[in-house]
């Protein structure tokens, strides 16, 4: 009974520990879009009063969604956990975040790349020999 009660428990905590990075990589996401949204010209309004955080949250969350506005068309990112904000933008702007998320996609694949290959070389300095036999692992 005891061992079943601290599976419970050890199952509970390593939910809360995963539930937790997710929600942490979701707001470091979407920071990291909102970056851009600005860096591309996209324009930041708060969700500064009641109505407005209630109906920001009715919006699409977390993506960029086209709308008409006054005949013309535009793209709206709503975020009501992280800024409690909406950007929005022309489609220039939203070409310009494009070219910005290609450019990072680049930049991402590119750190990657090198950390595979630090990953390859330390590996292959390493000595096994020299350390003597290691237990290897049990395969099931």
């Amino acid at each position: 009974m005891m061992f079943k009660s601290v599976k419970i428990v050890i199952a509970a905590a390593s939910t809360a520990i995963l539930m937790g990075g997710c929600a942490s990589t979701t707001s470091q996401d979407s920071m990291a879009t909102e970056r851009r949204l600005s860096a591309a010209g996209f324009q930041m309004k708060l969700a500064n009063t009641p109505e407005k955080m209630a109906h920001l949250n009715r919006l699409g969350q977390l993506r960029l969604v086209p709308m008409e506005l006054d005949g013309t068309t535009v793209f709206v990112y709503a975020d009501g956990k992280t800024c409690k904000c909406v950007y929005v933008g022309s489609q220039a702007n939203y070409q310009e975040y494009e070219r910005l998320s290609i450019q990072q996609n680049v930049v991402d694949e590119q750190r990657q790349t090198a950390q595979d290959i630090n990953m390859a070389e330390t590996n292959e300095a390493m000595n096994w020999d020299l350390w003597g036999a290691w237990p290897r692992p049990i395969l099931y």
